[in-house]
């Protein structure tokens, strides 16, 4: 099992940047593929974006893509998600999820993909 810890968000003009980390505990972190989601109120949570174990394959949403960059440091047991020309439409609570898929699966650009998930961060982006 792995305990995932965000840290990071906050308040934000549009057009600014803000990274998020994703801090892991527990089993070993590169055992994991890991992917950020968000969910803004009154709606369903979304993907943004996943990585795979080794960092080697990444995936975005479409309003993630060109903006947002996924990482990782398994030697640190974190994940990040930086992200660039915000939008107030990217205000919401920020994910990060733990999957133990070794292998790279479409399941992983969706919620069912994941087996564990942080308490999560806020993001908030003014106009």
């Amino acid at each position: 099992q792995v305990q995932l810890v965000e840290s990071g968000g906050g308040l934000v003009q549009a057009g600014g940047s803000l990274r998020l980390s994703c801090a892991a505990s527990g089993r070993t972190f590169s055992s994991y593929a890991m992917g950020w989601f968000r969910q803004a109120p009154g709606k369903e949570r979304e993907f943004v974006a996943a990585i795979s174990v080794s960092g080697g394959t990444t995936d975005y949403s479409g309003s993630a893509k060109g903006r947002f960059s996924i990482s990782r440091d398994n030697a640190k047991n974190t994940g990040y998600l930086q992200m660039n020309s915000l939008k107030p439409e990217d205000t919401a609570l920020y994910y990060c999820a733990a999957s133990i898929k070794r292998l790279w699966s479409p399941l992983l650009l969706s919620t069912a993909g994941y087996n564990y998930w942080g308490q999560g961060t806020q993001v908030t982006v003014s106009s």
